[in-house]
């Protein structure tokens, strides 16, 4: 089967490509009237689950573009070139995840991360340049690590965007099989590579927030995030080029199927991973371990937390309900039955990266900071800003490659995909 004839022009630039720019920067700025609403510290928390929950999502964007590649697929080929230019926002992420930085270099130490600051004093009355736990860790958690490792993350991941944008671009024109090649070589190291650079940042941006705790399953508990939150981005994008006309007689049911059985397994393997994290915690029953689950379910008097809610929130929500729904062949190839799941489980991320973010802040008394607070407001703009340049980058980017990558080898076997 050809490629459609429309297909191997340019496609039309989007008109709303501006007015999402405009959004990220109106976003953005409200983020930061928030510092003199609610204080510097609880608006840095709010925009790190923004930060996190787009950033996730383009990370998640390149490991499908590598399993891809990888596994030599072809169904996906369709979905390829969007993720392709999803991995356009790295640079911006960059940008954007400077007011952090910053902030905890030049205004205060402990702004966001506690134990960048050795005076800072703990629930126990003793500061964490005391801490027998933080001396133990302070060659791997500091100030200028961090910065050196934040740095290397966004370089590792600019650098790996760009061998596959290049390969996948260049393609189109030439048609040279090398290309192809040099994608699978990119795949070959990049899935070690990114698995490493995601669970570090995991570990740095959003683990260490509560640096006594410990569990060997943070790395693949973010990378299972990524995955679905891509997934879920995914099925928008296909839809929304369906409504545009770009898609028109080149997705058949069979591609729905695919991305929408990917998403019921990573729902699963979610599940599997958080359960497995809070089983072993729980059987352990170690102090160093326990101790961030209590948080988020009793207060310090004893009484339920608000948290705890939140928690059943993301089990009925996370799992049961996307698992429950995708075991429906029909949910995943009708597009009006697939996009109400594909939004549930975005929505369900930003829950869970709340869930693991916020609670890190607390009170006098050592409850974590409610979860209906003004901080949900500051979480909105902070999503709003940051997804707002990340939709503009790859709107900019949208216009700049065909459509598909016309002369990939597995394009005919994409087009007339079946189960």
């Amino acid at each position: 089967m050809s490629t459609p004839v429309a297909h191997l022009s340019l496609p039309a630039a989007p008109a709303a490509t501006g007015k999402f720019l405009a959004a990220g920067l109106v976003g953005l700025a409200l983020t930061a009237v928030g510092v003199a609403v609610s204080g510097a510290q609880k608006v840095a928390y709010a925009y790190l689950v923004g930060f996190s929950f787009w950033a996730a999502i383009a990370i998640g964007m390149m490991m499908l573009i590598l399993i891809h590649h990888i596994f030599d697929a072809s169904w996906s080929v369709l979905i390829r070139r969007q993720f392709e230019h999803g991995l356009a926002s790295f640079k911006w992420l960059a940008i954007l995840f400077l007011p952090l930085l910053l902030g905890s270099w030049f205004y205060q130490r402990d702004l966001v991360w506690s134990w960048m600051n050795l005076e800072h004093v703990l629930y126990s009355g003793h500061t964490v340049g005391h801490d027998i736990l933080y001396t133990k860790k302070s060659s791997f958690l500091n100030i200028t690590m961090f910065t050196g490792m934040t740095a290397a993350f966004f370089l590792i991941w600019m650098w790996l965007s760009a061998r596959l944008r290049k390969a996948s671009f260049s393609q189109d024109t030439d048609g040279d099989l090398n290309w192809t090649y040099m994608s699978r070589r990119t795949a070959a190291f990049g899935i070690p590579l990114l698995a490493v650079s995601l669970s570090l940042a995991a570990i740095y941006w959003i683990k260490s927030l509560e640096y006594h705790w410990f569990s060997t399953m943070y790395g693949v508990w973010f990378f299972a995030n990524c995955v679905r939150g891509a997934l879920a981005v995914g099925i928008l994008i296909m839809l929304w080029l369906i409504a545009r006309g770009d898609y028109q007689g080149v997705v058949n049911k069979n591609h729905f199927y695919s991305i929408g059985l990917l998403t019921f397994a990573f729902t699963v393997f979610w599940a599997y991973v958080t359960f497995s994290q809070y089983f072993l915690i729980w059987n352990a029953n170690v102090p160093e371990e326990t101790f961030w689950y209590n948080l988020r379910e009793v207060n310090a008097d004893g009484s339920p937390s608000q948290w705890k809610w939140v928690g059943l929130l993301i089990l009925f929500g996370h799992f049961v309900v996307p698992f429950l729904y995708l075991l429906s062949y029909k949910h995943k190839v009708t597009p009006s039955k697939i996009r109400p799941v594909a939004i549930w489980i975005l929505a369900i991320i930003l829950v869970d990266l709340c869930y693991n973010i916020l609670p890190a802040l607390k009170d006098e008394q050592h409850n974590p900071l409610p979860f209906l607070s003004l901080n949900l407001l500051w979480i909105l703009t902070s999503v709003v800003g940051v997804g707002g340049i990340c939709i503009w980058s790859y709107l900019k980017s949208f216009p700049t490659a065909k459509l598909l990558p016309i002369r990939d080898p597995r394009i005919g076997e994409c087009l007339t995909y079946h189960e």
